[in-house]
C-alpha cells in the first residue's frame, strides 16, 4: 500500500476505522484518561458497548457508500479501541507511531496486518521524549498544524498528550513545510475547558472552511492566526456546549462530503448552506469519551 495524506479533505481511499466490541468494562474514574469520560462515569451515563458498536456500523456504511477500502484493528478483549486516531498518523507517504500513554501500546499491534501492507522503511517511530497523538496532528498542504502544551506543569495533566518536543521532530522530519502549533487548554477536571486534541477545538474543511472554538486556545494571537488564515467569514464559530459535544470533530470524506452527527442541528445546517453534502449518522454515545467521528479514523490514502 502507498500511503498518501496531505490534507484533511482529499478524496478518502483508504482508512482504518477504530471498533467498539469487547470494549471491556465501565472503567473506574481512576482509569479514566479525560474529564468527559469521568463525568458520565460518575453519572451513570457511561457508553455501552451495543450502542457504540451500532454507531461505528453506521459510520463504516458510509464510508463503503463512498468507495473507501475500511480496515478494523484485530480485537482485543476488553479494551477500548475506538479511538484509532490515537495511536497513529499519516502524513505523506510515511506512518507515524505515536507515543501515546503507555498502556495502550497494545492498540497500535492490533493493526499489523495493515502495516504488514505497508513498506517497513515508511513506519517511524519518534523519540521516546517526543509525545505526540494524532488528534492533535493536522497536515494541511504546505502546512502540519499541531496542537500543544508546553507550559511547565505539562505532566501534571492527563489531558495534555503532545509535547514541544513533538513540534521539533515534525519540523525536522519536514523541512520543507511550516509546523504551526497552537498551544491548547487543558483541564483535567472540567471538560467544557479541557481541549483534550487540537481536532476537539478546530477542524478545517472544504471550500477554504473551517471550524473553531476560541476558548480551546490558549493564545489569543494564535486564534486569530486561524482567522486570518482562513477568513473569519469562511470559519464557523462553535460554542463552549458545542465544543463539549464535539462538533469540531467531524470528518470529511473528500473536499464536499462531511460526517457527522445527527443531532449538530446548527453545525449541519451551515455546512448545507455552504454546499457540503452532509451525511448525518448518530455518534452521541462515542462522544461521552470525549471524542467523535475525526478521532476514530485513521486515514491511510487521500487522493
Amino acid at each position: 500500500m502507498n500511503l498518501n495524506v496531505v490534507d484533511e479533505i482529499g478524496q478518502l481511499k483508504a482508512v482504518v476505522l477504530g471498533t467498539a466490541i469487547s470494549n471491556g468494562p465501565i472503567p473506574t474514574l481512576e482509569e479514566a484518561y479525560d474529564p468527559k469520560s469521568m463525568e458520565h462515569i460518575k453519572a451513570g451515563t457511561y457508553p455501552i458497548e451495543e450502542d457504540m458498536v451500532k454507531e461505528m456500523t453506521a459510520f463504516e456504511t458510509v464510508l463503503k457508500k463512498y468507495g473507501v477500502t475500511v480496515y478494523r484493528p484485530t480485537i482485543i478483549k476488553d479494551c477500548n479501541q475506538i479511538f484509532s486516531r490515537d495511536i497513529a498518523f499519516v502524513i505523506e507517504d510515511k506512518i507515524y507511531h505515536a507515543n501515546i500513554l503507555p498502556d495502550r501500546e497494545n492498540e497500535f499491534e492490533a493493526i499489523q496486518h495493515v502495516l504488514d501492507v505497508i513498506d517497513p522503511n515508511k513506519l517511524i517511530r519518534p523519540p521516546e521524549d517526543v509525545h505526540v497523538e494524532g488528534g492533535d496532528v493536522m497536515p494541511w498542504n504546505n502546512y502540519i498544524f499541531v496542537g500543544t502544551y508546553t507550559a511547565p506543569d505539562y505532566s501534571s495533566f492527563i489531558t495534555a498528550r503532545t509535547n514541544k518536543a513533538a513540534v521539533e521532530f515534525l519540523q525536522k522530519e519536514f523541512p520543507n513545510k511550516i509546523v504551526k502549533s497552537f498551544e491548547l487548554r487543558k483541564s483535567n477536571t472540567n471538560a467544557k475547558e479541557n481541549a483534550l486534541h487540537l481536532d476537539c477545538c478546530f477542524q478545517p474543511l472544504g471550500k477554504g472552511k473551517a471550524i473553531v472554538h476560541k476558548n480551546g486556545f490558549l493564545v489569543e494571537e494564535e486564534y486569530q492566526w486561524l482567522l486570518n488564515f482562513f477568513g473569519k467569514e469562511n470559519v464557523f464559530e462553535i460554542t463552549a456546549e458545542e465544543m463539549y459535544r464535539m462538533f469540531s470533530n467531524v470528518f470529511s470524506i473528500s473536499p464536499e462530503v462531511v460526517v457527522s452527527e445527527k443531532n449538530f442541528t446548527r453545525l449541519n445546517n451551515w455546512l448545507r448552506e455552504q454546499g457540503f453534502t452532509v451525511e448525518e449518522i448518530p455518534y452521541g454515545e462515542i462522544a461521552k469519551q470525549e471524542g467523535l467521528l475525526r478521532c476514530s479514523t485513521l486515514p491511510l490514502i487521500r487522493e
